[in-house]
């Protein structure tokens, strides 16, 4: 990515080759739009009627699939993404529109009973859902094209006014998905998309006109904007974290390892709730450590584009020093580099399992977000349990066991809003509840949690 002065140039993430050029918005263009968006809000006779609004969304879920495999090409050149797992991207936006009109379906409001006390005999309540008004939308890179659905999406099925930043690096996906949006039938005065500079971007979101704001992004970025938020103005918020996985001394390495290594190196590791911190029994850490190391080896690095990659590369050439100089910081503090721990080029990092680093290096405390995952040995679970939840960061995790009560107990013991037993902790799907916990994040992501956030229930 480079800016000029009114344009900026989107570059393939693996070769730095250019890809377009977009133009950058401007305040004026913003500050026009927020104007409309409120008078669109409170003018109720603008508002979209469910039917017309289930319309779009089925509309644009079948546009996007007719676009599939354009669309996963896009993601893997701006974002870098492996082919295999932009296709599946680009199925799950599909699906994420599909849901926000299912859940759309199923909005409604309640009776509320009023005569459980002498002072509502006589009586009646009903809620019923409103749109909460305009609402700003900060995506990430790492999801092009399926964060935006869910940030978007649920705000067509509320009916607000939405406008969304894609980010910098990866901003086509997103255009592309506003401007099938558009063509389903959805008036631009309801969805815009703006690629705009950080200041142009902080006054968009403390601008007192927003009603809500939906970020995904780092956690320094994230709180401070919501620190900034005008009185009134809801938020979201999707951080990072560093997620990790517990091993049972009975823990079926046979299934573990494969699972381990997608969620490790799935986008070169560049996904909130990748598998980072692994915490394995004595009594299995050097088998585990051995059969990792021969399984990540054989991952291919390499062009996003070619069928055959299994690892990309990272965002931005910046990242890969940034990883390089965690890695080095970690082995010239003690970890063993079992595998890795080099640079392939200018814009690729080889996959690298670090041995038992130190619990105060940076790859045992920050998101790493790059392909690396590490392994520490214990030998008493609460231990295990204690490190892993010793970070301000936490999001998702694991814990691997044949024994059922080990790993719920262990389960149950883990901080984070989800657990996954006998499955990596990047797992997801689209409807389920998403969030990040402590420094990781602010309310509840997933397509109905997003759309009840963008929604009031009003009493009558």
């Amino acid at each position: 990515m480079s800016a000029t002065a009114g344009a900026l140039t989107v570059h393939q993430a693996f070769d730095r080759a250019p890809i377009d050029e977009v133009t950058l918005g401007s305040w004026s263009e913003i500050d026009d739009w927020l104007d409309g968006a409120v008078r669109l809000h409170q003018d109720r006779s603008t508002w979209l009627p469910v039917h017309q609004r289930l319309d779009i969304l089925r509309n644009l879920a079948g546009r996007l699939e007719a676009e599939r495999d354009e669309l996963a090409l896009l993601i893997a050149r701006e974002g870098g993404k492996p082919l295999t797992d932009a296709r599946v991207e680009a199925d799950r936006a599909v699906s994420s529109v599909s849901i926000a009109a299912s859940e759309l379906e199923n909005l409604r409001g309640a009776e509320i009973p009023m005569d459980l006390t002498p002072a509502g005999v006589g009586r009646r309540a009903r809620t019923a859902r409103e749109p909460i008004g305009p609402v700003v939308a900060i995506s990430a890179f790492n999801h092009p094209l399926n964060l935006v659905a869910h940030q978007v999406a649920p705000a067509i099925a509320a009916g607000c006014p939405v406008i969304v930043k894609p980010a910098e690096t990866t901003p086509l996906s997103c255009l592309r998905f506003v401007e099938l949006a558009h063509q389903a039938g959805l008036q631009e005065a309801w969805c815009k998309a703006t690629v705009t500079d950080v200041e142009t971007a902080e006054r968009m979101v403390t601008d007192p006109r927003v009603a809500f704001l939906t970020f995904i992004g780092s956690a320094r970025v994230g709180w401070y904007l919501r620190s900034r938020l005008a009185p009134g103005t809801r938020c979201a918020l999707e951080h990072g974290g560093a997620a990790p996985v517990v091993i049972g001394p009975d823990a079926d390495l046979d299934r573990v390892v494969p699972s381990l290594v997608k969620g490790g190196y799935y986008h070169a590791g560049q996904v909130c709730v990748s598998v980072q911190r692994i915490f394995a029994q004595r009594a299995v850490q050097s088998e585990l450590l051995q059969r990792m190391t021969d399984a990540v080896e054989r991952l291919t690095v390499g062009d996003p584009t070619s069928p055959d990659t299994d690892v990309g590369p990272l965002i931005l050439p910046r990242e890969v020093e940034r990883v390089d100089s965690w890695v080095r910081e970690a082995i010239d503090a003690g970890a063993n580099a079992a595998l890795g721990a080099e640079r392939l080029g200018e814009t690729t990092y080889s996959p690298t399992v670090l041995d038992e680093p130190p619990g105060d290096a940076k790859v045992s405390t920050l998101e790493i977000f790059g392909p690396v995952t590490c392994i520490y040995a214990y030998e008493d679970v609460d231990d295990a349990i204690a490190r892993a939840n010793a970070l301000p960061l936490a999001f998702q995790a694991s814990v691997y066991a044949r024994d059922l009560e080990f790993a719920l107990q262990t389960a149950d013991r883990l901080v984070g809003s989800a657990v996954m037993i006998n499955d990596h902790p990047a797992f997801r799907v689209d409807w389920m509840p998403f969030a990040g916990l402590r420094e990781s994040g602010y309310g509840v992501g997933g397509i109905g949690y997003t759309l009840r956030d963008m929604t009031i229930e009003k009493m009558v």
